[in-house]
């Protein structure tokens, strides 16, 4: 019989234990920078704490701090907030949210990029990224200006340097103190590295394959630049890739034998998932240097774009530039870019199974999470994840369960797989309401194994060490060496600690999926 240390614990299954952390509503700093609402927070905060998670991440808005102007920074608000996630007893996964929310599902309240810089946007449009009919997109700048100058004399990536080491100067007592533990770093729109491709604001609507956002006149001279370069000087954009709603067999892009398997195709595809790499790997170096020393773990976002992935053409990842097909593996190489930055890699759509999505879409959400899983674990990155959508029921709570320990437990150690973390999506009073909190308390239990919360990380082997300084820069060529698909590990079928063995709660995932199918599968 297992001896229970005198913490409670059984030590060899705390090496199961998977940390759970809460996200935070999208608005708990107001716009205009206040923290309000305090009682009604502090009391679902001490809620969650008493459920037995361990943390809560939360959006730290580029378009509040530095709202006023360039350089100028207000954190206060901030400060109050993380000063009741702290005396609560939580820890802190803060996201630098570069981009606007508002425009898109789940967006209930509007935070803009910061006045001035859409100022520059004014006379400057091409700061934005834009379709191939001239749509300009501000959720996000365009990673064609990032080493432009043109927002008072520093570029994108400078401001987001900036904005970075002024969070650690303002928040190094949370740093130091250990309750702030993980730094997602923002590289596109929703915080994902990758394109706007799938923009609600612009009349997108699931399945849509999306569009090509590469039109700004920087990104045009990019492609051009590297087509001169290639001996191709004729090559141009793609201007048959279909609009936002298409089909992939409606398009001369994506449909079968279609110009994305052409030698032009190839080029173009290989050049804006590219720019992508870059541009992740250019911030994350920025990010490395602003919190080099400090006991924390950089992180950033991958979306979990499930749909037209049984499709030959995985024409919505290609859009949103993810070069991903059945011989070319697209997430690899993000990994092992993520590597030399000891950053996390985080995935979303843990909680679908492709039984519940529309055969229409041909969506493979479960083997889409096993080939991206797969590939951080094969690039000894640690693996995090989250929901899409939020639910409230036992087939996601087991889904999440079975991706998170994929071949279940093991009574004397460590699994032979385990995700590094799980955050929720999200705090609200849905999730509060009591039926659903009771189960939500079931599936922490479960995450950590059936083992009560512990506050000591090095017992499941999750000690943070000092951040360390990125490894040397990996040739573009060396990065793509892992493009070359392997074969993913296995998965079980079900999760062997399932929150409900008899699954109940049929009526409330019938009533989730035709929520979700109303409002798409996507937080933004």
């Amino acid at each position: 019989m297992q001896v229970l240390s005198a913490g409670k614990f059984n030590e060899k299954m705390l090496a199961n234990y998977v940390p759970i952390y809460v996200m935070l509503p999208l608005g708990v700093v107001t716009v205009d920078n206040k923290f309000e609402n305090v009682d009604v927070l502090e009391k679902n905060l001490k809620d969650l704490r008493a459920a037995g998670i361990d943390g809560v991440m939360v959006d730290v808005w580029w378009g509040i701090i530095e709202f006023k102007g360039p350089l100028e920074y207000d954190w206060s608000a901030y400060r109050s907030l993380f000063e009741l996630v702290q005396k609560c007893g939580l820890k802190i996964q803060a996201i630098m949210s570069f981009h606007q929310c508002g425009g898109n599902v789940g967006d209930v309240v509007n935070v803009p990029l910061p006045q001035w810089v859409l100022e520059v946007g004014e006379t400057n449009p091409d700061i934005f990224y834009t379709d191939r009919e001239g749509n300009r997109n501000k959720e996000y700048l365009t990673i064609g200006v990032d080493n432009q100058p043109l927002f008072g004399g520093r570029t994108a990536v400078e401001i987001y340097s900036d904005f970075m080491k002024s969070f650690r100067e303002n928040m190094s007592d949370f740093l130091e103190a250990g309750a702030i533990i993980d730094i997602e770093v923002g590289l596109g729109p929703a915080g994902e590295l990758r394109y706007p491709s799938y923009p609600q604001s612009l009349g997108w609507v699931f399945p849509g394959i999306g569009e090509f956002q590469c039109y700004d006149e920087y990104l045009k001279a990019d492609f051009k630049d590297a087509a001169i370069s290639a001996g191709q000087p004729e090559w141009e954009l793609p201007d048959n890739a279909g609009v936002y709603n298409d089909t992939p067999e409606s398009t001369e892009f994506f449909r079968s034998n279609g110009t994305y398997l052409a030698e032009k195709g190839k080029f173009f595809l290989t050049w804006y998932s590219n720019k992508l790499l870059s541009h992740g790997d250019q911030i994350l170096d920025e990010a490395n240097k602003a919190f080099l020393g400090c006991k924390v773990k950089l992180a950033a976002k991958v979306s979990g774009i499930h749909w037209w992935y049984t499709a030959e053409s995985h024409a919505a990842e290609l859009t949103a530039g993810y070069y991903n097909l059945k011989d070319r593996d697209g997430y690899r190489p993000i990994a092992k870019m993520l590597s030399r930055h000891y950053a996390i890699l985080n995935f979303t759509c843990l909680e679908m199974r492709d039984t519940e999505q529309d055969a229409k879409a041909k969506s493979g959400p479960q083997e889409l999470v096993q080939q991206v899983l797969s590939g951080g674990w094969g690039e000894n990155v640690e693996v995090a994840g989250e929901n899409a959508l939020p639910r409230y029921d036992s087939y996601a709570y087991n889904q999440i369960l079975l991706n998170a320990r994929p071949n279940g437990v093991n009574k004397w150690g460590p699994p032979k797989l385990r995700m590094y973390g799980v955050t929720y999506l999200r705090l609200s009073d849905d999730l509060l309401q009591e039926e659903n909190f009771n189960l939500f308390k079931i599936f922490v239990k479960k995450m950590h194994a059936d083992e009560d919360y512990c506050p000591d990380s090095s017992k499941y082997n999750h000690e943070l060490g000092s951040l360390q300084l990125s490894k040397p820069k990996i040739p573009i060529d060396h990065l793509l060496e892992a493009t070359k698909p392997v074969k993913p590990f296995p998965w079980d079928k079900e999760t062997d600690m399932p929150v409900d063995p008899i699954t109940r709660g049929l009526g409330g995932l019938i009533a989730n999926i035709i929520s979700g199918i109303t409002s798409i599968w996507k937080r933004k």
